[in-house]
């Protein structure tokens, strides 16, 4: 499918307002794909330039937060592993089951973490003691939210984050650095699969990806520099909006 050369600089800026979004709170997609589905791309082929254009920005911001020491590979590359693992089987679960009954309880889940965090204002403000072991936790959530993303998907940065503050008792700051990371390795699994079925145009896919770097690189320089009360009004207003689109699809 070709695009008239007034589209680029549409989805360069879409790409680039994504990536700023995506790298502080997740959620990007809400930005992106309608975009992509509103030019008239199938929506598999959507799906996967989508996923493309995403993993640029996450490449991104994930960088920038190990590189100025928010992320320590050493300590999460258990969840790496596992994540992998878990989202490869995802995405070959995803063609023999139906994901019908998944995208029906995701919207609870969401609303839970929503009022969650709303009600508890400090949580996510300081590190807090775990209440699980590291290797342990990126084990069991590297698993199974990796098959969560290579399966369904939407909300899993958000399912991520949480997990990260209420488990690892991790500041918001910090578990958004990790969750750049492990939504990269899921990231990858999907854009392959998307690619080697031809489901990804990636015009459209690079043009978005060029902005997504640079929307990534300020959101996660202000995620540095501002910390976690920061990200906290960004987190709810994201989880917010992944609840609403999610319901309308599943329930509507």
């Amino acid at each position: 499918m070709e695009f008239t050369p007034w589209v680029y600089p549409l989805l360069f800026f879409t790409g680039l307002a994504a990536g700023l979004v995506d790298s502080i709170a997740g959620g990007g997609g809400l930005i992106a794909l309608p975009l992509l589905l509103t030019l008239g791309l199938p929506v598999p082929a959507a799906l996967g330039t989508n996923k493309f254009q995403s993993a640029c920005g996450t490449l991104t911001a994930s960088w920038q937060y190990v590189r100025r020491g928010l992320v320590d590979f050493r300590a999460c590359r258990v969840g790496i592993v596992a994540t992998f693992v878990g989202a490869t089987a995802g995405a070959l679960a995803v063609q023999r089951m139906d994901s019908h009954l998944l995208g029906r309880l995701i919207p609870w889940l969401l609303a839970a973490i929503l009022v969650y965090t709303f009600f508890r204002p400090a949580v996510g403000e300081h590190d807090q003691p775990p209440r699980l072991g590291q290797n342990v936790f990126f084990t069991v959530f590297g698993l199974g939210l990796g098959f969560y993303d290579g399966f369904f998907g939407p909300g899993v940065g958000s399912l991520w984050a949480i997990a990260l503050i209420f488990m690892l008792g991790q500041n918001f700051a910090k578990a958004t650095g990790y969750t750049k990371v492990m939504n990269l390795t899921s990231n990858l699994i999907s854009v392959a699969l998307f690619a080697y079925a031809g489901l990804v145009h990636f015009g459209a896919g690079a043009t978005m990806g060029a902005g997504q770097i640079i929307g990534a690189r300020l959101g996660s320089r202000m995620v540095l520099k501002k910390g976690a009360r920061f990200i906290r009004p960004i987190f709810l207003t994201v989880v917010g909006l992944t609840l609403v689109r999610l319901v309308w699809i599943n329930y509507r």
